[in-house]
């Protein structure tokens, strides 16, 4: 698995992603968003130094998936992942999974906890936490649940040593 950091001239490669992935969309009463607004997005997300935005690809070099976090959100410490997204026909293939381990030894310096949100009734997407050792969090339904893992062990990785890029 390797993680590239999303850039402007990425946004084509995420909005592909995002077709690869309409039953995600479909879960959540959306329809998979235009090339412009996948641009228009990525331009957002890139102003805030705060949010982190990752393209996935497997060993051989295909894009398998995206990573979206914010860093101290909802409070000082958090690290939220806003989106994983697997492509449909990757998924149940670990590489979800993958992107959490992942994430979770390479979290910035002072990382406390890693939440995750799930959005509209998904109880796919609520299992998969639960087996990556999330437990339920907070309630705000009917628009999205979170689920939560504290940190412990060694300390958090430096800008120097991080392949995601969330350090800054």
């Amino acid at each position: 698995m390797n993680v590239t950091p999303l850039a402007l001239h990425h946004a084509p490669l995420l909005h592909r992603l995002y077709t690869s992935a309409p039953g995600y969309f479909d879960l959540i009463s959306a329809r998979v968003p235009s090339l412009s607004e996948v641009q228009r997005d990525v331009e957002i997300a890139l102003l805030d130094p705060r949010r982190s935005m990752e393209l996935v690809h497997d060993d051989q070099g295909e894009l398998v998936g995206s990573l979206d976090c914010k860093r101290d959100y909802p409070e000082p410490g958090d690290l939220t992942i806003n989106l994983l997204l697997i492509r449909e026909d990757r998924q149940s293939q670990g590489l979800g999974e993958q992107v959490v381990r992942h994430l979770e030894t390479h979290a910035p310096p002072g990382t406390t906890r890693i939440l995750a949100s799930v959005l509209g009734n998904n109880p796919r997407g609520a299992r998969f936490w639960e087996r990556q050792g999330y437990s339920f969090a907070l309630d705000a339904r009917p628009v999205m649940t979170w689920y939560a893992k504290p940190l412990s062990g060694p300390p958090r990785r430096t800008p120097e040593s991080d392949p995601l890029n969330l350090v800054r």
